[in-house]
């Protein structure tokens, strides 16, 4: 319970909060059809259908989500070539970007308990299980939550904690 008293760090937290691009991210990708359908798409789903029948997903449901990922430039529409009738969902280049994110939701969430391991991801090359992603510094040291800190673009240190920081 606060006593009513901002701490000194507060407006500096708020003004990096109005621009940080996590709450716009969430609002595009951090709904949960929008993340199974997205799952999806890594996975090779292309047709409305496909996607209907592996996600359970409702029609209008899943209309209005790829409708707002399309809009997101996260996935595109097209006609597909082999039968004019259909239309192909593919993932864009800002679609694949989302990779990290989802291998490491996973890594958290079997680390953490919140499903089993029945298949691994691995390197297409050599069919190896991928390693675990984590936070690597410019000369590839694993680093914490401790080990960081903000910085404005000019290279100073910016008066705001990490933890702080990643509330916004």
């Amino acid at each position: 319970m606060s006593d009513g008293r901002e701490s000194p760090g507060i407006h500096v937290f708020q003004e990096a909060a109005l621009s940080c691009p996590i709450p716009a991210a969430v609002e595009l990708i951090g709904e949960k059809w929008a993340f199974l359908i997205l799952r999806g798409a890594l996975n090779g789903l292309k047709h409305f259908e496909e996607f209907q029948a592996g996600l359970g997903i409702a029609r209008n449901i899943l209309s209005d989500r790829l409708a707002k990922l399309v809009a997101g430039d996260i996935m595109a529409r097209v006609p597909d070539p082999t039968d004019r009738r259909k239309v192909v969902y593919s993932l864009t280049r800002k679609g694949e970007g989302l990779l990290p994110v989802f291998v490491s939701l996973r890594q958290w969430g079997l680390e953490w308990g919140h499903g089993t391991q029945k298949v691994v991801l691995a390197d297409k090359r050599d069919g190896r299980p991928v390693q675990r992603i984590c936070l690597l510094s410019h000369d590839g040291r694993p680093l914490e939550l401790g080990d960081l800190t903000w910085i404005d673009s000019s290279g100073e240190k910016a008066p705001l904690k990490i933890a702080a920081a990643t509330a916004a």
